[in-house]
């Protein structure tokens, strides 16, 4: 497996803090869940149970550090996962644990996804 780049880590380091939060970590989730058709952010607020203008700082911030897209439909807004950017981040947290030092089992990463 090759060493990621600076950029990469840095990318990486910014998409962490940015589900670090945790209604951005629930916002995240519930997009997942709700992964290819997304939300719009009418649905998220119902869901999450924030503020119009909180939700907006929040959906602001995952969109800025790439973890979640946001299209326009009309009147709405409609936000998906970025679930290639995701994965990309999971598989740098989990390429050494699962390679080099067995930290973590990577059959206990495959049971959690059935």
């Amino acid at each position: 497996m090759r060493k990621p780049s600076p950029e990469e880590i840095t990318r990486f380091a910014d998409m962490l803090a940015a589900i670090g939060a945790e209604p951005r970590l629930r916002i995240t989730q519930l997009l997942l869940a709700a992964h290819p058709d997304g939300l719009v952010a009418g649905e998220i607020q119902q869901e999450i149970g924030i503020s119009a203008s909180n939700l907006s700082h929040h959906l602001d911030k995952l969109k800025n550090e790439g973890v979640i897209a946001v299209k326009r439909e009309g009147s709405f807004l409609r936000y998906t996962a970025e679930a290639g950017a995701l994965q990309d981040l999971l598989a740098f947290l989990f390429s050494e644990c699962c390679t080099r030092n067995k930290a973590v089992r990577p059959e206990k990463i495959i049971q959690l996804c059935k």
